[in-house]
C-alpha cells in the first residue's frame, strides 16, 4: 500500500530494452495505484510506447521486474496482459475499416459456434455506444466514420473486457472535438470511482494538470522525475521533457509579402460534406483552417488532392483552372498531402524510410538507372532527408512502423520535399506529436514558406493555429463562416465562428 492509502495495481523496476543500434529503455521504472490517473509524458522517441510495449505483451524480450496487483508477471502477448486486467488504446487507429463497429469491438470474441450471432454482439455494442455516447449505430461500417468516431469506439473496445483494471490511454483526446474530450473525462472519472487505474498518455499538458493524479517524465529512454500533476508548473514538466525551455507564443503578425502571387484558388467547392467553400492561397503562406471535429476543413482537403469526388467547383493553380479526379491530378499541378493519418494513408508501414521518401518520386527520371530503379539513388536520397529534417533513425533502412511519430511525420514530408510540391496541405501535422518534436516541425514549416513554398494547414489545436498562420479560414458544417488576418485573431474569434450553425 503506499503513502496514498491505495493499493499498488502495477509496478515496474529497472526496466531495461534494446534494439539493435537503439538503447530504448535504461533501466526505467513506474507505479501505478488504484483509481489513480497517472501521466506517462516525454517526447516522441523518449521510450513511452516502449514500455507501455512491455506493459501490455507486445515487446517479451526485457530486463527488470514488472509486477501486477502484486505478482510478478512475465507477458508473451496482448491477449495474456487483457486476460490479466490490462487494455489498451493506441495512439494510432487500429481498426478494419470494412467491418461494422460491432464486429471491431468485438473480433475474436464471438460467440462460439460455426456462425457470429451477430444479434449478440450488436446488443453489447448498443449499450457500450449508450454508455460511452458515441453517436453511431453498432451496425456502422468503420470506413464511414470520421476520426473521432473510430478512437471513441477504440476506448468502447478497450472498456468491453471485463476483466480490465488499468487501462491505458495513448493520446486519446488526440482527434476528439471539445466536447468528445470532455465526455471521455467524465467517464475516466467513473471509472476511477470504480477503481480502474488509467495510464494517461498525452503531449497536452494542460489536459495533463485537469486529469492526472501524478505525471512521470521520461526523456532518451530514461526515467527522469514523477511530480504531482495538480501543484507541478507546466514549464518545469516541458524542462524535464526536452532539456531546454520551450515557447510557443502567438504570432504577431503575418509574415507574407503584400504583393505575394496567388498560388492556388478553390471557388465553390461542393460535396455531400462541402458547402460552396472558396478561398485563396498565397506564395509564403502558412493558411489555417480551424474548426471543430466534423466542420468539413479534412474533406475540402480531400477535395482539393483529388481523392474524394467533387459535386461541382473549381480549382486554380497560378491563375489557371485544373481538374482534380485522382490526387494523380493534384500531385503532377504541385499539390501535396500530407493526411491527418499518416499511417492510413501517408506511409507504407512496413517498407523501409528509403521508399517511403521515393514513393511518390518513382517517376523521376534521376531515380533510374535506364528502366530500372537506382537503389543506391533512392538511398542517397533518403540519406539526403533523413540529415535535413534531423530524422532520428539508426538508417534509411529501418522500417517505418518502427519510428516514433514525429519521425514518421519527417518522412511524410521528405516524400512531399522531393516531389517538389509547391502547395503543401498539412492535415492536424502535429497530432499526436510530443513538444520537442512539434517544434521542430515548425521550424521546418517556417523554413519551407521561407523558401517560397505555400502550406494549408488543418488544426484542431489553437495554440497552433495561432502561431504558425498567416490567415485563418474557419469553418462549420461544411461551411466557411470566416476569415480572419492573424494580426486580429483571437480564441474566441475563432470559436464564435466555428460555432456558427445554420438554423
Amino acid at each position: 500500500m503506499g503513502t496514498n492509502g491505495k493499493n499498488m495495481v502495477l509496478e515496474m523496476k529497472d526496466i531495461d530494452k534494446s534494439f539493435p543500434g537503439v538503447h530504448a529503455l535504461d533501466h526505467c521504472s513506474f507505479d501505478l495505484f488504484e483509481g489513480e490517473v497517472h501521466a506517462l509524458i516525454g517526447e516522441n522517441g523518449a521510450g513511452k510506447s516502449t514500455l507501455v510495449k512491455i506493459m501490455t505483451g507486445i515487446h517479451s524480450d526485457y530486463t527488470g521486474e514488472y509486477t501486477l496487483f502484486g505478482k510478478p508477471v512475465h507477458f508473451n502477448s496482448i491477449k495474456e496482459a487483457q486476460e490479466n486486467g490490462i487494455s489498451i488504446v493506441h495512439q494510432e487507429l487500429n481498426m478494419m475499416n470494412d467491418l461494422t463497429v460491432a464486429q471491431n469491438i468485438f473480433i475474436g470474441r464471438e460467440s462460439k459456434g460455426f456462425f457470429c450471432n451477430d444479434k449478440e454482439i450488436n446488443a453489447k455494442t448498443e449499450k457500450l455506444i449508450k454508455d460511452f455516447e458515441i453517436g453511431v449505430r453498432a451496425t456502422d461500417l468503420i470506413k464511414n466514420l470520421t476520426v473521432g468516431k473510430c478512437q471513441m469506439v477504440e476506448i468502447a473496445r478497450a472498456m468491453s473486457y471485463e476483466a480490465t483494471k488499468v487501462l491505458i490511454l495513448d493520446e486519446p483526446t488526440a482527434a476528439l472535438s471539445e466536447a468528445e474530450a470532455e465526455d471521455l473525462f467524465e467517464k475516466m472519472e467513473q471509472l476511477r470511482s470504480h477503481g480502474v487505474s488509467i495510464i494517461f498518455i498525452s503531449h497536452r499538458l494542460e489536459e495533463i494538470k485537469r486529469v492526472a493524479d501524478r505525471v512521470t517524465v521520461m526523456r532518451d529512454g530514461k526515467y527522469i522525475d514523477t511530480l504531482n500533476a495538480k501543484t507541478c508548473d507546466v514549464q518545469d514538466i516541458v524542462r524535464l521533457m526536452v532539456g531546454r525551455e520551450v515557447i510557443e507564443a502567438p504570432k504577431a503578425k503575418s509574415n507574407v509579402d503584400p504583393g505575394a502571387p496567388v498560388v492556388l484558388e478553390a471557388k465553390n467547392l461542393t460535396a455531400p460534406k462541402v458547402k460552396n467553400v472558396s478561398f485563396v492561397l498565397h506564395q509564403g503562406e502558412i493558411l489555417g483552417f480551424a474548426g471543430l471535429v466534423g466542420a468539413g476543413r479534412t474533406e475540402t482537403m480531400r477535395l482539393l488532392y483529388g481523392a474524394d469526388p467533387m459535386e461541382s467547383g473549381e480549382v486554380l493553380v497560378k491563375g489557371k483552372p485544373i481538374l482534380v479526379h485522382h490526387s494523380k491530378d493534384a500531385i503532377a499541378n504541385g499539390i501535396g498531402y500530407l493526411s491527418e493519418d499518416r499511417k492510413r494513408y501517408g506511409l507504407v508501414l512496413g517498407l523501409p524510410i528509403t521508399d517511403n521518401t521515393v514513393l511518390a518520386s518513382y517517376d523521376n527520371p534521376e531515380l533510374h538507372n535506364s528502366i530500372f530503379v537506382n537503389e543506391k539513388k533512392c538511398g542517397a536520397v533518403a540519406e539526403e532527408y533523413v540529415n535535413k529534417l534531423k530524422t532520428k533513425t539508426p538508417s534509411v533502412s529501418q522500417l517505418v512502423r518502427n519510428l516514433s511519430g514525429g519521425n514518421q511525420q519527417k518522412v511524410v514530408m521528405a516524400k512531399w520535399l522531393l516531389r517538389d510540391c509547391d502547395v503543401l496541405i498539412f492535415d492536424e501535422p502535429t497530432r499526436g506529436i510530443d513538444i520537442g518534436a512539434r517544434a521542430e516541425i515548425y521550424s521546418l514549416m517556417d523554413s519551407l514558406v521561407k523558401e517560397g513554398k505555400s502550406i494549408i494547414m488543418v488544426s484542431s489545436d489553437m495554440t497552433e493555429v495561432l502561431k504558425m498562420s498567416d490567415r485563418i479560414v474557419v469553418m462549420c458544417e461544411g461551411r466557411k463562416t470566416g476569415e480572419l488576418d492573424i494580426a486580429e485573431a483571437t480564441q474566441d474569434k475563432i470559436m464564435t465562428l466555428a460555432t456558427k450553425y445554420t438554423d
